[in-house]
């Protein structure tokens, strides 16, 4: 079994692979000051309660965009599951080229998702990761990764309108009936779920017609939490892959183990 890890801002997602097969997927908080000791008897419990033997565990990755959990995690592994974990950067072999103007700078989980997305659709692709962060990772008919975009996640942007407002109470994101609200929940709702399909359209607007002559040939891949509920309204219909960044990541273990 392999196991990846893809610690995020917000959680952690485990994903255990019997070979080519997810098998069981945890997701706990990233809580940045948690200790070795404490994410280990998290991930023990959660191991035990799935009847999974920690030596059952032949090899592990990390990908990480928290600095002080993935020197966390790391230690961990190797402390508890006896192995010492690949870590992904632009180091490893990805089977596609960084075309950015520093490869350094591009996060661990952004470089999963693109050798997923070549690795399941093909060239050229296009993913939009939707975390605490939105993503745009981009990889031509070339095979090479060109860039990308950040933005901040819905949740983000709901939270931000909530703590900067004094009298706006906190609402559920989800699509409201309408566009024009009838009361102050709806019109919140409207403002940040329509508001925020819109912005995506429109960058993936932007990026086929200045990247791409056929656009009908480029694969979409759409990943991460509402990513699912977003993508139904979206222009350009996509695929929703839940566990795109975890498939990324095993991809990157058996080209570099």
């Amino acid at each position: 079994m392999i196991l990846t890890v893809d610690i995020g801002n917000t959680n952690t997602v485990f994903g255990l692979y019997d070979k080519t097969n997810l098998v069981y997927k945890f997701r706990v908080q990233s809580i940045h000051d948690k200790t070795t000791d404490e994410y280990a008897s998290l991930l023990l419990t959660l191991l035990e309660r799935n009847n999974v033997s920690p030596k059952s565990i032949d090899g592990a990755i990390i990908a990480s965009v928290v600095p002080q959990l993935l020197y966390t995690f790391n230690r961990m592994i190797k402390k508890y599951l006896k192995i010492t974990p690949l870590i992904v950067n632009n180091q490893l072999k990805t089977g596609i080229t960084m075309k950015m103007d520093n490869p350094k700078e591009v996060g661990a989980d952004r470089i999963a998702n693109a050798v997923a997305g070549v690795k399941k659709y093909g060239k050229p692709c296009i993913v939009i990761d939707f975390g605490t962060a939105t993503t745009f990772d981009i990889v031509n008919d070339n095979g090479e990764y060109i860039g990308g975009i950040i933005c901040q996640g819905i949740m983000l942007a709901s939270k931000m309108l909530r703590s900067n407002t004094a009298q706006l109470p906190e609402v559920s994101i989800k699509k409201p009936i309408s566009v024009i609200g009838t009361n102050t929940v709806h019109s919140i709702q409207s403002g940040i779920y329509f508001g925020y399909l819109e912005m995506i359209n429109g960058l993936l607007r932007r990026v086929l017609d200045e990247k791409f002559k056929n656009t009908a040939k480029v694969n979409i891949i759409i990943t991460g939490g509402l990513g699912n509920d977003i993508s139904h309204d979206m222009e350009q219909k996509g695929t929703y892959e839940p566990n795109l960044t975890l498939d990324g990541l095993l991809a990157l273990y058996y080209e570099n183990s």
